[in-house]
């Protein structure tokens, strides 16, 4: 089996084996990866040299783009091969909008479903910035009955949210009965851009990973269906779109200065989400990771995939007769007398 070796500086000090130190000779109880619980520090298995750097191995996943030559654009140099489980459908341009609309028929099935059966869904959408979360979530609402699917996009907490539990002000948005809820970025900003940023404590950083794990495991008992969805992308591509989001007048409100620090920290950000995966992808509640180098082809794919796990049947129908319009008697104000947008525009 490949070991995926990757380093970096211990979340609690001291020196290696000491009673400070990260890894098992920590002292308390913790957390191992997956957020079993385990003695000792929240740290995974490490080794440690003599600068307080320590080496962490991991066994490599068949997402991490170094297994069976399947190509990860976070790892350069990895292969283009058809995703594992699957086969490649190839889709031209034009047959998209077709394919699109077939799974956005398929997810108004779903959505009745959902409400029929009283379903609680949560959808979590994180990744690389120009990713395309935003994008894929728009395609997947654009059909959908608003009263019955919201997104979350929070922003930065205020002073009141910094002092609450970190999860608090997530919570307040979890799904009720009947109810689709789609986060574009969630609590793991405090995995990501709070921790390359340094926005949070390394005590913060650390209680993050023991808490997390438990916490989407008690959301999964209680019967809410929990979904998590990396987009992943290349450096390449990026780089590609934050040129194009520069260059356009109608995308330039998306690039913020956080995102121009994001990309020069490229490194640090796959570390942290490295981490992250190491502690958060359980099998209640497993990270699903998306080659979004394309955009057009990972919505397809995120919503097809989305359909295969979410469980619906079709909700049955009573027939609908349309009634007869009434008539009677009635003088209408002469049409003049409103106010009307003025028709620039005719479609043929």
């Amino acid at each position: 089996m490949r070991v995926n070796v990757w380093r970096r500086r211990r979340i609690s000090g001291g020196q290696p084996g000491g009673p400070g130190a990260a890894g098992p000779a920590g002292r308390g109880p913790g957390i191992g990866p997956g957020g079993q619980l385990a003695g000792g520090s929240i740290n995974p298995p490490e080794t440690a040299d003599d600068q307080g750097i320590s080496t962490l191995r991991w066994p490599m996943s068949k997402d991490d783009g170094l297994h069976q030559g399947i190509r990860n654009p976070d790892v350069p140099g990895t292969k283009d091969a058809p995703a594992p489980g699957g086969h490649h459908q190839v889709v031209s341009k034009a047959r998209y909008e077709k394919e699109l609309a077939r799974l956005q028929t398929e997810l108004v099935r779903m959505q009745e479903w959902v409400v029929h059966q009283g379903l609680r869904v949560m959808v979590i959408f994180e990744g690389r910035d120009t990713a395309g979360k935003g994008g894929t979530i728009k395609r997947i609402t654009e059909r959908l009955n608003a009263r019955y699917c919201r997104v979350v996009a929070l922003g930065t907490p205020n002073e009141r949210e910094r002092s609450q539990w970190y999860f608090q002000r997530y919570v307040a948005h979890l799904p009720a009965a009947g109810e689709i809820v789609l986060f574009d970025r969630s609590w793991y900003n405090r995995a990501g851009v709070e921790r390359v940023m340094g926005f949070c404590t390394a005590e913060e950083h650390e209680e993050f990973f023991r808490t997390c794990p438990q916490l989407e495991r008690a959301l999964v008992r209680s019967g809410i269906i929990v979904i998590k969805y990396w987009l992943s992308l290349s450096d390449e591509e990026q780089e590609r779109r934050f040129t194009e989001r520069i260059n356009n007048p109608g995308k330039r409100w998306k690039l913020s200065p956080m995102d121009l620090e994001a990309r020069a920290r490229w490194v640090d950000y796959a570390e942290a989400k490295d981490e992250m995966f190491s502690y958060t992808d359980i099998k209640e509640a497993p990270w699903h990771v998306v080659d979004a180098d394309d955009k057009k082809a990972a919505r397809l794919n995120i919503i097809s995939h989305l359909l295969e796990i979410v469980p619906y049947e079709a909700v049955p129908h009573e027939a609908v007769e349309l009634p007869e319009r009434q008539r009677r008697a009635y003088q209408r104000p002469p049409i003049d007398s409103q106010t009307w947008v003025p028709s620039r525009y005719v479609v043929r």
